[in-house]
């Protein structure tokens, strides 16, 4: 049967392929595409401990891509996770103080993003050509770190395709605006703003939304896409790997095959954790998924007092990947706790949109109960890098911090003995200086000599990826304010 999807702000529930969506990223109106009807999958867990990563990625991914050919979809698959990845598990899980981490920064740019981000520019080219598209395509993306280098490192020199990243230019870290500053490609394009992730994030939109715009680069020839987590090309990809962490734990005798788990994610965009919910619906025995945020605490208060206000401060944080206040992809989560209303989704967006803030009703607070919610300061999330390496001598990054802090919080206050799955989302080399912070270092070295720093105090192997670094050029240099970024998207393509 094949999967078509529709808008989370369309009450018509007018559909298009997968291959459509891939290609459009946001809807027209605004909203996130979502399958009409939820896929099923076709094989037991039983059957999926022999599947490798690949394997396990085809199957899940068949059903929500269902309009590619099989030898499409396995192409995109088996090119995507290659020798790209230094792990040949691709998402590997490894145990450390008692407690499970599943790594998802063995990719090439050592963040998670890699997962989803080495398949997208495969999905969208073969989308590209299922649907006879002359224009070329420009990704337009926002990150707050991580997304805009994996999304580049993907569409690098990727024919007929254009990518423009912009980022916070003071709400990185310095390995992070490295990584995207030396980014090669004739087609990629680095822009920092003069202003955090969310006014980039918010422009961005606009920019999608803006259809005089869109008319006038259609007539040059250009379509807009995303690689954001709004893309679903981005978003289920990454629920191929809550499947192998759970198979892995039943493959290591640390669960037997039916019991449920806990999944802690570090959360910003709410993408990743949203994954995780697709998971569940789609049949893995998952218990909690526990949403683990920063000082900006916006979806913590959202989980647990059932309003979301982004009206509050905004801090720059230790981990810069989470300093989010509007989390693009609860829009997904919103549009089924109200059943499927997209009339009221797209209320409720417009509320958020005019005043900053929406509260649920009591029916769709009441469908929340799959999700638990903490977050981490900045103290508790550099205790926890020093008390896992004290522990176990295994150094995790900030973000992974937070996740594994909140996961403690949880266990200590619900009494939940369920198995924990942390999800580790960087390397801490992604973030050497927080790390070092943490681990009692003193004279922490800038830039780059605190990788060195953070090598010769831990001895973890340096990844090719931050090597390179060392020797690589920059080859982006603008800044530009918030308000300048639709004008700079018309300049680049000129």
């Amino acid at each position: 049967m094949m999967t078509l999807y529709r808008s989370t702000r369309d009450a018509n529930a007018q559909t298009i392929t997968a291959s459509q969506a891939v290609l459009q990223g946001l809807s027209p109106d605004g909203g996130l595409y979502v399958p009409k009807q939820l896929p099923t999958i076709d094989f037991s867990l039983e059957e999926a401990l022999t599947f490798s990563y690949q394997e396990l990625a085809y199957k899940i991914l068949q059903p929500f891509f269902s309009d590619y050919t099989e030898e499409e979809l396995r192409t995109c698959i088996d090119s995507a996770y290659s020798t790209n990845f230094t792990s040949p598990l691709i998402a590997p899980v490894s145990y450390h103080a008692d407690t499970a981490y599943l790594e998802l920064f063995h990719g090439p740019t050592i963040a998670f993003k890699d997962i989803a981000l080495q398949l997208l520019p495969y999905l969208m080219s073969t989308a590209a050509k299922k649907n006879q598209l002359a224009k070329k395509i420009v990704i337009l993306t926002a990150t707050s770190g991580d997304t805009g280098k994996a999304a580049m490192e993907g569409f690098a020199d990727v024919a007929n395709t254009e990518i423009c990243v912009f980022y916070p230019k003071d709400g990185v870290s310095p390995i992070q605006e490295k990584q995207m500053l030396t980014q090669t490609g004739a087609n990629t394009h680095v822009i920092g703003i003069k202003g955090n992730f969310d006014q980039a994030q918010t422009n961005v939109k606009k920019i999608f939304n803006n259809q005089s715009l869109a008319t006038e680069l259609a007539t040059k020839g250009y379509q807009f896409s995303s690689a954001n987590s709004i893309n679903i090309g981005r978003l289920f990809p990454q629920v191929v790997y809550y499947f192998f962490a759970y198979l892995q734990l039943v493959k290591k005798h640390q669960i037997k095959l039916g019991d449920k788990v806990n999944f802690s994610v570090p959360t910003g965009n709410f993408g990743d954790i949203l994954a995780g919910y697709y998971a569940k619906k789609l049949g893995l025995p998952i218990n909690r998924l526990i949403c683990a945020s920063n000082k900006n605490n916006v979806l913590t208060d959202f989980f647990n007092q059932g309003t979301y206000n982004k009206n509050r401060p905004f801090y720059v944080t230790s981990s810069p990947s989470m300093d989010i206040l509007v989390s693009s992809n609860l829009e997904r989560l919103l549009f089924y706790i109200s059943g499927e209303d997209a009339s009221k989704t797209a209320k409720l967006m417009a509320t958020l949109n005019e005043t900053g803030s929406y509260t649920l009703d009591d029916d769709m607070r009441s469908k929340l109960s799959d999700f638990a919610a903490g977050y981490a300061s900045e103290n508790d999330t550099l205790a926890e890098i020093k008390r896992l390496y004290n522990e176990s001598n295994y150094a995790i990054d900030p973000h992974t911090a937070v996740a594994s802090a909140v996961a403690l919080q949880y266990k200590k206050t619900s009494g939940d003995t369920t198995p924990m799955i942390i999800v580790s989302t960087a390397s801490p080399y992604k973030f050497p200086q927080s790390v070092l912070a943490a681990l009692g270092q003193d004279n922490i070295a800038s830039g780059l000599q605190a990788v060195t720093q953070l090598q010769e105090l831990t001895n973890i192997p340096l990844p090719k990826t931050v090597a390179d670094l060392f020797t690589a050029p920059n080859l982006h240099s603008t800044v530009i304010e918030p308000t300048e970024m639709e004008e700079t998207v018309r300049k680049l393509l000129q």
